[in-house]
């Protein structure tokens, strides 16, 4: 058995192995960049070694830097997580060379399923249906766009030697190809080093279904259910369940078969998912093998009651699987929502800054959460931007996504904009419930999940944020050391308060009425006492309960049904949205990729511009409007700051 695990990851995933290890009783070693010396991996850990400076290539992707790290601390096995080294033949064999066990499948497994192309050859031989498209070494874009043309539009582009939806695109037509083709090879090669590119038929109406397998080295192979992983954007997963609803047992045998067929083809060791597209004649068709453990592993667990990390450690120790196919069994439903730090009103562009609060759901055998991070941590430009994953279990779907809409309202994080609102729409989708799904999902529901917030509503959160702000004011008045927080005060006859909620501003002005307050808004009567953090709240004969953070610069407000942060109304922040007229800043921080124009150069509306990358992500910044380019402030390699000018154009004139 192993005795010395370094695991050769980061964030929630080494924490979630290092969990299982040491209930093993086995030794941990965590790894770290700059950026993570003080991460919660590292404090979990048994042993930590710094392995460079945070952008991932010079750290966490150097193969020789976490061998060393290995030797020097005697570890005797290297788990790699999911992402990075994770599916890198050459990571694998360096294990090897160094006498380390690699907790993942053989190399040549890896290098089978690292070429798409190749991969579908190998699964075409083992009886495993396909999607049509090309899979070919030709690589040009002109023999690429013939084959877009031959397939029908519209395609999809996916990078050869790709995963988590990058280097991925769908094309339309013929008039997209060549940006998106691009733009697709440029995002796979800076992600995976290689540009090879794969064209594929899009299925217009597709669920994604994967299986779960898992093989020993003494010729046993199983599958643990399916999972439903349709709910995405930008080909990136958003809400994960186990099992896949209305899938019959037959097509549930089916697929799982298919998947052991595609593991044995490759003699596969360890945990593997093979991913399908299940059309709604219920055929499905292989995508990908995953040759690691899966972010939304944690479904499959709470389904089967097994700890899939375990089953690697122990697999990779040489052990025999711990039970065959007839000996699995499901138990309810699960579901697992990824939690991120992004904008999904603004393209779900990462957000990076500092958890000033974090409050979370209270785990318990039906609530699970995956984090990485506490409060007071930063999200940083350097990583994927995922804060946790929240997981539930029920006895039937219906009941897990009872549990989980609530424990979603239990998720209270400021700091950073999240997704958590936008989890909560999907969930209350009536189509996610009565289980429609389909990769599609969040494009057909595009304007129910979206939908803009009003203004009158909006208005009620200010003076929710007004009145917590008085309270607090008050409590900081009448009590030098600045602590109390459970308590009804007198209150002063008038309280301002200046906020911003997008662009607009709200000047809530509250003036004593009675017992209670009078907003500039309305005639409503309003009272309220703050425990905590908790503001109770009554709005005439309402009576309910709201959440509220402050900071230096913002107030957000948390309900049952959304979060509204407002940020304060000041005078030094107002100066600094005032930018260049006609200039394209950056939305966020990170690197220049290319600058696709020069000074003199005429561009039209919505032409591209700039090209940056951010938390593995690639982004084109678009010209506003038609004109002439003045200025161009940054070149290729350039680290761009969230907000900072990128180039300057002239508007044509009308």
């Amino acid at each position: 058995m192993i005795t010395k695990l370094l695991i050769a990851n980061r964030g929630e995933i080494a924490c979630r192995i290092m969990r299982t290890a040491r209930a093993m009783g086995i030794s941990t070693v965590a790894v770290y960049s700059d950026a993570d010396r003080h991460a919660q991996h590292v404090q979990l850990a048994d042993e930590s070694i710094h392995i460079g400076p945070s952008a991932s290539a010079e750290s966490y992707l150097v193969i020789d830097k976490i061998i060393a790290a290995a030797k020097q601390t005697g570890a005797d096995a290297i788990h790699p997580g999911y992402g990075f080294l994770s599916e890198n033949e050459q990571f694998a064999d360096a294990c090897a060379d160094n006498g380390l066990i690699f907790v993942g499948p053989p190399t040549s497994a890896i290098a089978a399923m690292g070429s798409k192309s190749a991969a579908k050859s190998i699964m075409s031989e083992a009886d495993v249906p396909l999607v049509p498209g090309y899979h070919g070494n030709e690589q040009s874009a002109e023999k690429l766009a013939a084959e877009a043309d031959t397939i029908g539009y519209p395609v999809l582009l996916k990078a050869a030697y790709g995963g988590g939806g990058k280097g991925m695109r769908v094309v339309e037509s013929a008039k997209q190809f060549n940006e998106a083709l691009q733009s697709a090879k440029r995002e796979a090669k800076a992600a995976f080093g290689n540009d090879k590119m794969l064209v594929e038929k899009y299925i217009t109406r597709p669920r994604h279904v994967e299986i779960q397998v898992f093989c020993d080295e003494h010729g046993n192979a199983v599958y643990l259910a399916e999972r439903d992983c349709s709910v995405q954007r930008r080909h990136q997963k958003v809400i994960e369940e186990a099992p896949a609803p209305a899938l019959s047992e037959r097509t549930r045998q089916a697929m799982g078969e298919a998947a052991v067929r595609a593991a044995q083809a490759i003699d596969y060791v360890g945990a593997g998912t093979v991913e399908f597209l299940l059309d709604t004649d219920n055929s499905f068709y292989f995508m990908e093998m995953n040759t690691r453990l899966q972010v939304e592993h944690p479904v499959t667990e709470m389904v089967t009651g097994q700890d899939l990390v375990e089953w690697q450690l122990r697999v990779a120790s040489g052990e025999t699987l711990p039970l065959a196919q007839d000996q699995i069994s499901l138990s309810g439903h699960a579901f697992e929502a990824r939690i991120y730090a992004e904008d999904p009103d603004n393209d779900f562009l990462p957000s990076t800054g500092t958890l000033h609060h974090l409050r979370t759901p209270a785990s318990s055998a039906v609530i699970r959460i995956d984090s990485g991070v506490v409060e007071g941590d930063e999200v940083s430009a350097f990583y994927d931007p995922m804060i946790a994953k929240l997981i539930v279990w029920g006895e039937d779907r219906t009941i897990a996504l009872r549990r989980l809409l609530r424990a979603l309202d239990d998720y209270r994080i400021a700091g950073v904009r999240t997704n958590i609102d936008f989890l909560r729409a999907i969930g209350r989708h009536p189509d996610f419930q009565r289980a429609e799904l389909t990769t599609r999902f969040i494009e057909t529901h595009h304007d129910a999940l979206f939908v803009e917030q009003e203004a009158q509503t909006i208005e009620d959160y200010a003076v929710m944020a007004a009145l917590a702000e008085n309270l607090i004011e008050q409590a900081a008045e009448h009590d030098v050391w600045r602590h109390a927080r459970n308590f009804r005060l007198n209150q002063p006859a008038q309280f301002s308060l200046q906020l911003q909620h997008g662009d607009t501003d709200y000047v809530v002005n509250l003036s004593a009425s009675g017992n209670g307050w009078k907003s500039s808004f309305s005639d409503a009567i309003w009272q309220a006492q703050l425990q905590g953090d908790q503001l109770q709240v009554s709005r005439g004969e309402h009576r309910f309960s709201v959440y509220v953070m402050h900071t230096e610069h913002d107030i957000t407000v948390f309900s049952q049904q959304r979060s509204v942060r407002f940020a304060r109304h000041l005078v030094a922040d107002t100066l600094a949205q005032e930018g260049p007229a006609g200039s394209m800043t950056a939305p966020m921080n990170g690197t220049i990729v290319e600058v696709l124009v020069q000074p003199g150069d005429q561009v039209e509306a919505d032409q591209a511009v700039v090209i940056m990358e951010a938390m593995k992500m690639e982004y084109t910044i678009r010209a506003a409007y038609a004109g002439e380019v003045d200025q161009v402030f940054y070149a290729a390699g350039d680290l761009v700051s969230d907000g900072a000018e990128l180039i300057s154009i002239t508007a044509d004139e009308a």
